[in-house]
């Protein structure tokens, strides 16, 4: 059917519709050279901006919806905090914190048992058995006195390779090597209280004081007046 309007056609109307069709193909290739054109220089935009462009883009993103959500809840009278959190699954908020305690696992100090016992678990952590089948064999056969309880007599319990004692000693040598690495002289001040006879003392005295200041306060005020009891 089509090839027979095609032939009663006359050859002007058919020149007036390939006129038409060479019209629109030029149309489309202009767009498309356009688009090309303007993609090309949104890329070499994207080029020019720093590696980082799209994270600090999708934080720009977040802080301006958290910012617009936060003032939408304080219209409506209502805690923001406690909605994000509600918001939050177990799932989610679980992941967060092992993800917290990884990036920082050392609380602080919070008592000298506390910080004894993380110094043992890292000096353990960085000297593990060479042997761990004579180590197990060991556990095997002493029992609870190879944890060395307070009522276990340790000379010779066990008898120490040559291996072993200076695998102890290099790890001492480090422990010295990263203290003075660390150890850095701070600010004197001419005007506060000298009661340290050192620097170590010192640092240790701040420390007491962070966490026990409060309620000795009156007993050291005392004691420099001379009229404790």
């Amino acid at each position: 059917m089509e090839n027979e309007q095609d032939k009663e056609k006359t050859p002007a109307e058919k020149l007036v519709e390939r006129k038409e069709r060479l019209r629109e193909l030029h149309k489309q290739r202009q767009e498309a050279r356009t688009q090309n054109h303007q993609e090309v220089i949104a890329e070499d935009a994207r080029k020019k901006l720093p590696n980082n462009w799209e994270a600090r883009k999708r934080q720009a993103e977040w802080l301006l919806a958290e910012e617009k959500a936060r003032e939408e809840a304080k219209q409506q009278g209502k805690d923001y905090e406690r909605l994000k959190l509600l918001a939050v699954s177990a799932t989610d908020a679980e992941r967060i914190e092992k993800k917290k305690r990884k990036k920082n696992p050392d609380l602080g100090f919070s008592t000298y048992e506390a910080q004894t016992a993380r110094q043992y678990n890292r000096l353990v952590k960085n000297l593990p058995p060479r042997d761990m089948a004579k180590y197990e064999q060991q556990k095997e056969e002493l029992g609870d006195a190879f944890y060395g309880g307070p009522n276990t007599i340790l000379q010779g319990l066990v008898k120490d390779k040559k291996t072993s004692i200076d695998n102890m000693v290099t790890d001492l040598e480090q422990q010295i090597e990263r203290r003075k690495k660390y150890s850095r002289r701070r600010t004197y001040n001419d005007d506060a209280d000298v009661d340290f006879i050192n620097e170590r003392n010192a640092k240790l005295n701040k420390r007491l004081h962070r966490f026990y200041g409060e309620y000795t306060a009156e007993i050291k005020q005392n004691l420099e007046r001379g009229t404790a009891i």
